[in-house]
């Protein structure tokens, strides 16, 4: 088994697959518009199923908003210099929650950003040359 994609509603698709693409480096990868069922989903990420898991951001008509709830986390970006990913995720206008630095007991150094619906994103700086594409900067 293995996952595939995680699923975010949004409340302004564009918005967020311009944040995910121009911010975090991901690519569209689809889209599929439902009018019958009234949403619209946009994939996105760093490469295509099954290789790579993906983003499904949904579009539910007429919701603009949604409740964050207790339950929900963060995910996790790889970069692979995390003081570069944050500037660009600031001159981007991202919200960078957390500035970069060492986890709380550990070495690896992670900051945290916010996406546009108000989802946190995780980015651990993985010099190994796994980092997120458009996370490369530096």
């Amino acid at each position: 088994m293995r996952i595939l994609h995680t699923m975010l509603r949004v409340g302004d698709l564009q918005r967020s697959i311009d944040f995910y693409t121009k911010v975090l480096g991901m690519k569209l990868l689809r889209t599929s518009d439902n009018p019958e069922y009234k949403y619209t989903l946009a994939f996105v990420g760093y490469g295509n199923n099954p290789d790579h898991a993906e983003l499904e951001l949904t579009y539910n008509y007429g919701e603009d908003k949604y409740e964050m709830g207790t339950a929900y986390g963060h995910i996790a970006i790889s970069a692979n210099d995390i003081y570069a990913a944050c500037e660009l995720v600031r001159a981007h206008g991202g919200n960078v929650t957390r500035a970069p630095g060492p986890v709380k007991g550990g070495s690896t150094v992670i900051a945290f950003v916010t996406d546009p619906d108000g989802y946190k994103v995780e980015l651990i700086e993985r010099k190994d040359g796994t980092g997120g594409a458009g996370l490369n900067a530096g």
